[in-house]
């Protein structure tokens, strides 16, 4: 059993989705790259071939990485995700869907985010990537915000959910369990409007120089420039997305996690016990 899967049993959590081995190792290297693809202006080498073509980069990873999100979600799938799974992961990535143009995205309002959190908490990491990256790929549809920025948006929306499944459990109920998502629901927030800077910014380039990715810059310099256009274009967007996402994964988080247990106790996700009949006795041998 993976560790993963372990976290889950022994805080008496049962995970709709259990990850095993080659899902993990898939997972592991699909956030491997999809790092890569968003960090690429920072980890590319004056004068390497990837700076060279930095207007050509993001389009590449664009075109990437919704096959590697659809294989991850493929593997998942193939783990072990039953009819009950595929119903609960499709109401809750309509919430989520529906939730996110509530806020339409103004001073950072987005009420979908707590949604993602507490229920990557109770359904578990496997069950977490897929619902992030779905709810992404809906929300998109619906609002029509298809672009070449969506298959970052499904990934990184993938990692915030997981990382709520990945969470520590035992013993951690009621009032430390809701400060604990909300104080992970505030950075993950804020962590997720950083990650998608980094994938805009190299489109600037020419636009601000003093804030715009130059690969002739060490990586020092475009690290405070890449700073700079954060503090300047997002930080505003993203402090209140991070204080709705506490203060309603607080507020609502007691009803919504209540709920969401319930349904997946209803739901008997637990794999059904198997029984083996006892073996048979050897037969006595008799005596003289």
């Amino acid at each position: 059993m993976t560790r993963l899967g372990q976290a889950g049993q022994e805080a008496g959590r049962t995970d709709a989705v259990r990850l095993g081995a080659r899902a993990v190792v898939v997972l592991g290297l699909v956030s491997l790259i999809g790092v890569a693809a968003f960090c690429w202006p920072l980890l590319a080498a004056h004068g390497s071939a990837v700076a060279a073509h930095s207007a050509d980069a993001p389009w590449l990873f664009a075109a990437l990485l919704p096959l590697l999100v659809a294989v991850v979600i493929a593997t998942i799938a193939d783990n072990g995700m039953d009819p009950k799974a595929v119903a609960m992961l499709g109401m809750l990535a309509a919430a989520g869907a529906a939730l996110r143009p509530l806020g339409a995205g103004t001073a950072g309002i987005e009420p979908m985010f707590f949604l993602m959190v507490l229920s990557g908490r109770v359904l578990g990491p496997g069950f977490g990537f897929a619902l992030g990256s779905l709810t992404m790929f809906a929300s998109a549809l619906l609002t029509g915000g298809v672009g070449p920025w969506l298959p970052f948006q499904m990934l990184a929306m993938g990692w915030v959910t997981m990382g709520a499944g990945l969470l520590p459990r035992p013993g951690m109920r009621g009032r430390r369990e809701l400060l604990m998502l909300a104080a992970y629901g505030a950075v993950a927030a804020v962590a997720y409007g950083t990650v998608m800077n980094l994938q805009g910014w190299p489109y600037i380039a020419g636009l601000a120089s003093n804030v715009s990715y130059s690969p002739h810059l060490s990586l020092a310099a475009n690290l405070a420039r890449f700073t700079t256009y954060c503090l300047t274009t997002s930080l505003g967007w993203d402090l209140p997305r991070a204080a709705l996402t506490a203060v309603l994964s607080f507020t609502l988080g007691p009803t919504l996690l209540k709920a969401l247990r319930r349904a997946t106790r209803r739901a008997s996700f637990a794999p059904a016990p198997e029984f083996t009949p006892p073996e048979p006795e050897p037969a006595a041998t008799p005596r003289g």
